[in-house]
């Protein structure tokens, strides 16, 4: 029966209907039999989490990945040949990197912790007539609710009595102001959350009025608890760990490969087959980059720790990289285009619009300081305008000057306030005496103020409630006949610009009436003029589409707004250019998801959004092949946040909901932001590229040298502890230091990365052959001239050779394009102090007798020690020739 009845249609039902559905009653609700029976088949009125990972299954996950298998096995192939030294590094590393990620999914999962929390704890709810407070997770379908300002709903109700009722949906649909609720049954089944104005949504707050209301679900089933069970789905994999995952399985393959046909070559030349063996092995577990991890994690966090500068905090390290891929920003509009406030944007009386009450602050001061009879003598209709802003108003003022109230209403006497409109004098001259409250059915509100011996009556709201009931207008010399269609579509107009229109008219009583009666009273006005609001874009928000723009990166607003006011402030972003397409919920709900990616990378406004729509416009832009950046601060974002293959979460207003479905959050709150975020991305996406064109190329050159040797009739170049020291001391430190390099030039004026792009691309594959081939002929060329001459230090020289060429191939790819000299030799004082170190190491390995016996090497003459720094420095000026023809455009593809 719980599942039926969450399945109505409530707010097409009138309040009877819907009792006589749920078995109620509108005045006594429940008797507490009923709902114990209902909590036993319902169940409490809580968000579930459902099926959440032990710890320890989640520490697990993390060593089953086919480059941490890989990197085991090369711990134990290194044990077994007898280095230790290498089993250790490895089983660190693949430690280390294991609970670093434990670390990250485990955050992941207090998402749903966050969700709960928004639950109300207590309720007021009457139960056989009587009332009384539950805990709200009590609380069963049919129950009768109370509310009154400052509540948070426990559950969805449809709504049966309210006054002047209004709630704070924001968080769950992105309006940005509170919706006025109403009793009338809606006739369309389909309608968006936000237009559903007889019902109320668990998780949103009242911000004014009371109320009473039949629960018509409870916890997952309530519209909160489906956005709950959208978040309970699995994250996917960041573009980063996708490309690792393929590298690693093809690195395998490759390496198992070559060293198999080392092994086989050397045994047919008569080599000792035990010699052999261990040379494969140790060439197999030098050419697996077991630094590879941990450079992507330093990497990672060397950027979010430079984020954090910048006033964005990283949730999962991988985001920070996925940035760089992204091709598509989805944002929401309320909290995070705009600045969640409603702002005055225009005014507009006697005829005449003006983007402010300017030019009458002197006068206003005088005239409402000086009495009413002065104040009436000096009467004008911008006056009289800033005056029915200020005392039709609710909204009021702490002693520190902080306006408090409906948003609309403290933005109305903001702008009355900056002209020089004081309430507080104007209330001693013209004091309230009396109101009526805003309903949604008059879409008005009145208050009537003591003048002198006569009454004041200031009418605010909708121009179609107002309009209809003035006779005349104000104009400079007196007043008019109104012309009603004329302002009607004056305020269709505005209201077309995505603004909120609001009329205010007047009428002079000769005393106070005996009856507030409505119908009676609001009659015979005169028209004083309009406002128009609008939650105004951030100041910066403009600048930074337009520098996504020119990153390649497509911005896109997502908002539960109306269309109208979604289209003017995307047109003032440069969202959405004249004549764009806004695409409403309605519509999108009528395209299946097939017809949808056709259109969707054409759509660059979309409003009316719910949640689940959300998702599916996250999921038509991956299933295009774009990679999705969804930013937002709401519970309705959550969902798409985490689908999303990076979410962005707002920090200072955003609910915590969304921070925890995030990959990252912006702690100002500010758009532009994300643009720093992308930048940081996009570098240390190409720092990892250059250690993984670093250490394959080393590796490459390793493979050459070994496996070119026995067809030129030389020896065995190196030993399995050369090969096993060269991958120590030149994959560490100075691979590491790469993390440090600094941005390319070009970094954000080129476009996104192809989504499935390999890391391999622009080049680098060619390079790691080239390249490699390069350091393996110029070592081999040191070995047959060193044999050729009769040196006894020729497998020393070669061994310096092939670890110098190394640390002159870091050098020159700091850049994929720009020289070192260029760039600065020292400016990366961290690459330059691991390049000393390392070549420190080295001078040691040869000169440090002790240490000759145990790396079978031999002291060099100053003579040779020159020779194999002149040979290993061919890689340095090979590789930048090959940059001078990448910056002329005859090498590669151009970025």
């Amino acid at each position: 029966m719980a599942t039926e009845r969450s399945e109505q249609h409530w707010h097409c039902l009138d309040s009877a209907a819907a009792a006589a559905q749920l078995e109620s009653d509108l005045k006594a609700g429940l008797t507490a039999d009923a709902a114990a029976r209902r909590l036993e088949e319902a169940g409490p009125n809580a968000l579930l989490e459902a099926g959440r990972r032990h710890p320890l299954a989640m520490l697990a996950s993390q060593f089953t990945a086919f480059m941490i298998l890989v990197l085991i096995a090369a711990a134990v192939i290194a044990g077994i040949i007898g280095e230790p030294q290498d089993t250790i590094a490895i089983v660190v590393i693949v430690f280390l990197n294991g609970i670093i990620g434990f670390i990250q999914e485990y955050r992941a999962e207090r998402a749903m912790a966050a969700l709960k929390q928004m639950a109300s704890p207590q309720a007021r709810v009457i139960r056989g007539g009587q009332p009384g407070m539950i805990d709200a997770t009590g609380l069963v379908p049919g129950d009768l609710v109370e509310l009154e300002a400052g509540n948070i709903l426990p559950a969805d109700l449809r709504l049966t009595e309210l006054a002047s009722l209004k709630v704070d949906e924001s968080a769950l649909t992105g309006e940005s102001q509170p919706v006025d609720k109403q009793l009338t049954p809606l006739s369309e089944t389909d309608l968006p959350l936000g237009d559903r104005l007889n019902l109320a949504y668990k998780g949103t707050i009242v911000t004014y009025g009371r109320a009473r209301g039949l629960v018509v679900a409870t916890g997952m089933r309530t519209e909160l608890g489906k956005i709950a069970a959208l978040l309970s789905g699995e994250s996917g994999k960041t573009p980063l760990q996708k490309r690792l995952a393929r590298f690693g399985q093809h690195l395998a393959v490759v390496v198992l490969a070559i060293c198999a046909i080392i092994f086989a070559a050397g045994w047919l030349r008569g080599e000792p087959p035990l010699v052999m063996l261990l040379t494969a092995i140790s060439l197999a577990v030098a050419a697996i980059p077991e630094a590879l991890p941990a450079v992507v994690t330093i990497s990672l966090a060397l950027g979010a720790a430079r984020l954090v500068k910048q006033n964005v905090l990283i949730r999962r390290l991988p985001a920070v990289e996925t940035l760089g891929s992204v091709t598509f920003i989805c944002s929401d509009k309320t909290g995070t285009l705009t600045q969640n406030r409603m702002h005055v944007d225009c005014v507009l009386a006697a005829g005449e619009t003006r983007s402010g009450l300017q030019d009458i602050y002197d006068s206003t001061r005088t005239s409402a300081r000086s009495g009413s009879e002065s104040y009436r003598a000096t009467a004008s209709p911008w006056r009289e305008l800033g005056m029915a802003m200020a005392l039709c108003n609710d909204a009021v003022a702490d002693a520190d000057g902080k306006l408090s109230g409906d948003p609309t209403e403290t933005a109305l006497l903001e702008a009355a306030q900056a002209a020089g409109f004081s309430k507080t004098e104007w209330q001693e001259t013209l004091p309230r005496q009396a109101e009526l409250p805003f309903d949604s059915e008059r879409a008005r509100m009145s208050t009537l103020h003591r003048e002198g011996e006569a009454v004041l009556m200031l009418v605010k709201g909708a121009p179609e409630g107002v309009l209809s009931l003035c006779v005349d207008q104000l104009v400079a010399d007196g007043v008019k006949p109104i012309d009603q269609a004329a302002l009607q579509d004056t305020a269709e107009h505005l209201a077309a610009q995505g603004l909120r229109v609001l009329a205010f008219a007047l009428k002079r009583l000769p005393r106070m009436p005996d009856t507030l009666d409505a119908a009676a009273l609001e009659d015979g006005l005169t028209f004083i003029g309009l406002a128009g609001l609008i939650d105004p874009p951030r100041p910066e928000a403009a600048e930074s589409v337009a520098a996504c723009k020119a990153a390649g990166i497509i911005p896109v607003m997502i908002t539960g707004d109306h269309p109208a006011t979604a289209r003017a402030i995307a047109s003032r972003l440069g969202i959405i250019e004249d004549g764009g397409k806004v695409l409403t919920g309605s519509e999108l709900a009528q395209l299946s998801l097939e017809a949808f990616e056709r259109e969707v990378e054409s759509v660059r406004v979309y409003a009316r959004i719910n949640p689940e729509q959300k998702i599916k416009i996250v999921q038509a832009l991956q299933d295009n092949g774009e990679f999705v950046a969804m930013t937002g601060d709401g519970v309705n974002d959550a969902p798409a946040l985490k689908m999303a293959d990076i979410g962005v979460a707002m920090g200072k207003g955003g609910t915590d909901v969304a921070r925890e479905a995030a990959h990252m959050t912006l702690l100002d709150d500010n758009f532009a932001t994300i643009v720093t975020a992308v930048r940081e991305g996009r570098r240390i996406f190409d720092n990892i590229r250059k250690f993984v064109k670093y250490t394959m190329t080393s590796n490459s050159g390793e493979i050459w040298t070994i496996f070119l040797a026995p067809f030129l009739g030389l020896p065995i170049p190196l030993l399995p502890i050369h090969i096993l020291w060269i991958n120590l001391v030149t994959d560490g430190l100075p691979g590491l230091a790469l993390a440090g390099e600094r941005a390319e030039r070009n970094v954000m004026q080129r476009p996104p990365r192809p989504p499935k792009e390999s890391i391999f691309a622009h080049g680098m594959w060619q390079h790691i052959l080239w390249v490699g081939l390069l350091m393996g002929g110029v070592t081999l060329l040191t070995q047959a001239w060193a044999l050729h001459t009769g040196s006894a230090h020729w497998q020393s020289m070669v061994f310096t050779v092939l670890t110098l060429s190394q640390l002159g191939h870091v050098l020159a790819i700091r850049s994929e394009r720009e020289s070192l000299f260029a760039l600065g030799v020292l400016s990366n004082w961290l690459l330059i102090g691991a390049l000393l170190l390392t070549f420190a190491l080295q001078m040691a390995v040869l000169y440090v007798p002790w240490l000759n016996p145990i790396f079978r090497t031999e002291p060099l003459s100053l003579g040779e020690l020159a020779a194999c720094l002149a040979l290993s420095s061919v890689v340095f000026f090979g590789v930048e020739f090959e940059k001078w023809m990448v910056r002329r455009g005859w090498l590669y593809n151009s970025r």
